[in-house]
């Protein structure tokens, strides 16, 4: 599978309480389980007003699907094509 950064742009998404995400990534779970086993969902990071997803995936379309099924925009979707971390410096 391929690994992707999503961008989803979601206003106030930074504001919402633990209940609140607990219920959304419930909500991505339910859509996951019904593409599973070609997307599955790595983390994200909540910013103010955006979520960046790492998702490992089939192709972009598995996740397009899930945004539609989840309800979940996916504004940007970028395939990572090499990793980088501090311990690059040494190797």
């Amino acid at each position: 599978m391929r690994r992707y950064v999503i961008e989803r742009e979601i206003p106030a998404v930074g504001t919402l309480e633990r209940a609140e995400l607990r219920e959304a990534a419930n909500k991505s779970n339910a859509a996951l389980a019904a593409l599973a086993p070609d997307v599955q969902w790595v983390e994200s990071f909540v910013a103010a007003d955006r979520t960046f997803c790492v998702y490992l995936a089939r192709d972009e379309e598995v996740i397009r699907k899930h945004a539609e099924i989840s309800g979940f925009p996916a504004s940007r979707i970028v395939e990572i094509s090499k990793t980088i971390d501090p311990t690059t410096a040494t190797a």
